[in-house]
């Protein structure tokens, strides 16, 4: 038995100036970014939504720009073998999470968890 739930949707951006982009997506969404120093990596930029909102963060890319969601999960490769058996198409694994595809063509990821309260009885998956 494992959970699952919506983690957040990552902006995808083909740009060269990704502080640019977290900007406009900052301003845009009234949504401060976190420092550029406790960033992971230099590909990401994460909004504040808090301890409770949703994982939002821009990402710069080489595909087409676009809005992808991640499904945070406390056991990846269950979640994946779920979704799996719903119609989805495992894609590529890249470092600790999974890129999807679902039967209508999006492109989602599946992620560990990004916030606090995973466990909660509603989001088990068999």
């Amino acid at each position: 038995m494992h959970h699952s739930r919506l983690a957040g949707f990552i902006i995808d951006c083909k740009t060269p100036d990704l502080e640019k982009a977290a900007e406009f997506w900052s301003a845009a969404l009234g949504m401060e970014l976190k420092p550029k120093e406790q960033e992971s990596s230099p590909l990401y930029r994460q909004l504040m939504t808090g301890p409770d909102g949703l994982h939002i963060e821009v990402q710069q890319v080489s595909h087409e720009s676009r809005v992808h969601l991640d499904i945070e999960s406390d056991d990846i490769e269950a979640e994946v073998k779920r979704l799996e058996k719903l119609g989805a198409k495992r894609v590529q694994s890249i470092h600790t999470w999974c890129v999807m595809e679902a039967p209508t063509g999006q492109r989602f990821c599946v992620v560990r968890p990004q916030r606090t309260g995973i466990a909660a009885k509603e989001n088990q998956r068999e």
